[in-house]
C-alpha cells in the first residue's frame, strides 16, 4: 500500500515546478500503478500554453477559478470548485488561472516524475 502526504512530498523531489506553478507528484512511474497522481497549482494570473502528446490528463478543481480555451477551435470553459476536464484527444489548450488554481491530476501513461513545462515560446509546450 502506499500512503503518501502533502507535507512530505513538498520541498521533496516530488515538488516540481511545472512553469507556471508546483506540481506535487503524489504517483509516479516508479509506484507503478500506471497513472500518476498530481496536487497542482496554477498560479495566479498566468496562461500557459499546454500539450500532453504522450499523455492522457484529467483534472480537477478545488480551489480557484479560470479557464480553459481549445486552442483547435477556440472554446472556453469555466473552470471553479468541483469543475473536472479531461484532455481525452492529446488536445493543445491555453489554461488560465484568474487566481490561484489547485487541480488534482491524473496522467496515463504516468509521468516520469521530472516532467516541467518550457513557456518561453510561442509554441506549446509538451512532455
Amino acid at each position: 500500500m502506499i500512503v503518501r502526504n502533502i507535507e512530505e512530498i513538498m520541498n521533496s523531489d516530488r515538488d516540481v515546478f511545472w512553469g507556471n506553478g508546483q506540481s506535487r507528484r503524489f504517483l509516479i512511474e516508479s509506484d507503478n500503478m500506471g497513472y500518476s497522481v498530481t496536487d497542482t497549482i496554477i498560479n495566479a494570473g498566468t496562461t500557459s500554453l499546454l500539450e500532453y502528446k504522450n499523455h492522457l490528463e484529467t483534472c480537477y478543481c478545488i480551489e480557484g477559478e479560470g479557464e480553459v480555451r481549445t486552442a483547435s477551435d477556440d472554446k472556453v470553459y469555466s473552470i471553479k470548485p468541483g469543475t473536472i476536464y479531461a484532455l481525452d484527444k492529446n488536445d493543445k489548450h491555453y489554461l488560465t488561472a484568474y487566481s490561484t488554481m489547485r487541480l488534482v491530476c491524473v496522467f496515463l501513461p504516468a509521468l516520469k516524475g521530472k516532467e516541467s513545462h518550457n513557456l518561453t515560446s510561442s509554441a506549446s509546450s509538451h512532455y
